[in-house]
């Protein structure tokens, strides 16, 4: 791969990742135009990585909230609001899980990324986000999330494994078809990404476990992961500064 290329693709999720214009459909459309590479997905994964890097460094107070609620969780304590946090997001990651383990064991993974289905969902989806946002009411703030808010949300969030349906703007769209105001829908999309996204991380490294790396290799997945951090850092923060 050129080094225009590993930075094109870093660059590109790093902005796309939270944008609600679906990162895994772009990857999927430049590594088509550039020639999929054997490590393709080692280096998606290193793009991923730097993205999630960025929402624990930004959302840092709240990831620092949801882990001491699973420290109360571990502990038995339900009540309070970091454990509901935390138990919340647990929650919204599962039916993804479910619905990925499914969809890589049926083979149907492979035939959903090609540019028609990736076209007509971005449209689709881009167009619900639109509407739902127009006619929702902005009353709810994150405090308010509930376990009820966390299973809708969640099965809303099993649709982006479709390629072309954003995650974050699937996640984003039922926040605020549930009235969470625009600023608050996006923080827990974001909060919400980082479960699934480290468990689709994990699963697609089981792939990799026996290829072989090069330094060469191995210097272009820090620098997609560094390059990826900054570009997601600072889509993530201009979208929420936009947001407020």
């Amino acid at each position: 791969m050129t080094l225009f290329h590993l930075v094109l693709l870093a660059i590109v999720q790093g902005i796309t990742e939270f944008l609600p214009i679906s990162s895994s459909a772009h990857l999927v459309l430049l590594h088509e135009l550039g020639g999929a590479p054997d490590q393709a997905i080692a280096l998606d994964i290193a793009v991923h990585l730097g993205s999630i890097l960025a929402v624990v460094l930004y959302f840092r107070p709240d990831v620092l909230r949801a882990l001491s609620g699973l420290g109360a969780l571990l502990r038995g304590d339900i009540k309070d609001e970091p454990a509901r946090l935390a138990i919340g997001l647990i929650i919204a990651t599962i039916p993804a899980v479910i619905v990925g383990a499914i969809l890589a064991l049926s083979g149907w993974v492979g035939h959903l990324r090609n540019p028609t289905v990736i076209g007509v969902t971005m449209i689709v989806f881009g167009l619900l986000l639109y509407w739902v946002h127009r006619v929702s009411p902005e009353q709810r703030h994150t405090p308010d999330w509930r376990l009820k808010d966390a299973v809708i949300m969640g099965l809303w969030q099993a649709l982006a494994l479709v390629p072309g349906v954003s995650r974050s703007g699937i996640t984003m769209t039922a926040a605020r078809h549930l009235g969470f105001k625009r600023h608050s829908a996006a923080k827990l999309s974001m909060l919400m990404s980082i479960p699934i996204t480290l468990a689709t991380g994990a699963f697609l490294a089981l792939e990799l476990r026996d290829m072989d790396f090069d330094s060469a290799f191995a210097a272009d997945i820090a620098l997609a992961t560094v390059l990826a951090f900054g570009a997601a850092y600072a889509a993530l923060a201009l979208m929420m500064r936009f947001l407020d």
